[in-house]
């Protein structure tokens, strides 16, 4: 059913600039959107590379497309570089174009809101379990012994919930999720499928020739709003807790040792290992494939770059790169010297020729 664009713009707030009643089907991206659709952009980057506005309307930051009184048709400069939108364009101005777009996308396309779907009769629950109100556990679910479980949590199908594990409200665990014994996740967690929370750590001492295995008897804390992904493991402390700090997000396929202590709103990017006792700070961003030595600090708002390799502290504040992982400078800086070696070989090649020693 078409959506005018000043209903559109009602739903997020915002402003429009072109002709309010133009109709939209369906919200796309920017590159699928045609004329029925309503797009969105953060900047006007993919303008500025060429990139051709086929929707009807877009959602846009104050001043990107409308810049200067520009808009529908009429040309708009930015950075010494003309861009033409295409006739009839409307734009909803808006301070969020991503967020506003998720909203109308979730409008337009959205699945409807399950319906509470209660307790499956085939979970496996035991009796001093004490279950919140309008909590969803799924088919073939399983809760041990004296867990806790808050109001509104959804427990999918094939979740295993250990013994005496705390859950908070709002809490969604996705098929197949571990959850071992002793573990707490807070408010609003959301764990996706087939990940592992509280699994034992790798720790063996050499006795006789023999690895054996040392005890992990501390727990996994994931505090409030926390998301993980698929096929993620966090391991169980040695005598002490795993801790994932608040708002932290943590992408499929990540590894986080025992005894690591992940700081408040931490991105993990996917295929991360973080050995044994890593301590985060606040804000930090690890990029795909980055691998931290064990009892490695890393400050407040350091960023690493993907595919690095932390073998010790990094101060607040910085970004680093490479492996082993420096500054950001220092390692373009080594990057255009190693780019520079097989000219700088050739010539030492004829320099020893001229010396007479080659």
């Amino acid at each position: 059913m078409p959506i005018a664009v000043r209903e559109i713009a009602e739903w997020i707030g915002g402003r429009v600039i072109g002709d309010p009643q133009r109709l939209v089907r369906a919200a796309r991206s920017l590159h699928e959107a045609g004329p029925e659709d309503i797009t969105f952009l953060e900047n006007d980057r993919p303008l500025r590379q060429g990139t051709t506005l086929r929707a009807a309307a877009v959602l846009a930051r104050p001043g990107t497309l409308s810049g200067n009184g520009v808009i529908a048709g009429a040309q708009h400069r930015s950075a010494g570089n003309s861009i033409t939108p295409p006739g009839g364009l409307t734009v909803i101005e808006t301070s969020d174009p991503l967020a506003a777009f998720v909203q109308v996308y979730q409008r337009l396309h959205g699945l409807p809101s399950p319906k509470p779907g209660g307790i499956d009769p085939r979970a496996v629950i035991h009796a001093s379990v004490q279950l919140g109100r309008d909590v969803e556990i799924g088919a073939f679910a399983s809760i041990g012994e004296g867990s806790v479980i808050g109001d509104r949590c959804r427990i999918f199908p094939g979740v295993v919930i250990g013994r005496f594990c705390k859950l908070g409200e709002d809490v969604t665990l996705y098929p197949n999720v571990v959850i071992y014994d002793g573990c707490t996740l807070g408010n609003r967690v959301i764990v996706h499928a087939n990940s592992v929370i509280g699994a034992d750590g790798f720790g063996y001492r050499q006795q006789e020739g023999r690895h054996v295995k040392v005890p992990h008897l501390g727990s996994v804390v994931i505090e409030d709003d926390v998301e993980i992904g698929a096929c993620t493991t966090v391991d169980r402390g040695t005598f002490q807790a795993t801790r994932i700090g608040a708002g932290s997000k943590i992408d499929n396929l990540v590894q986080i040792a025992h005894n690591c202590r992940i700081g408040r709103h931490n991105l993990l990017v996917g295929q991360v290992g973080l050995a044994g006792s890593v301590t985060t700070g606040d804000y930090v961003v690890l990029a795909g494939q980055v691998a931290v030595r064990d009892h490695c600090t890393i400050g407040d708002h350091v960023v690493v770059g993907a595919r690095a390799g932390v073998i010790q502290d990094v101060p607040p504040g910085q970004k680093v790169l490479g492996e082993p992982a420096m500054p950001e400078r220092e390692y373009k800086r080594l990057v255009l010297l190693f780019q520079k070696l097989p000219e700088l070989r050739q010539q030492v090649e004829e320099l020893r020729k001229h010396l007479g020693l080659a």
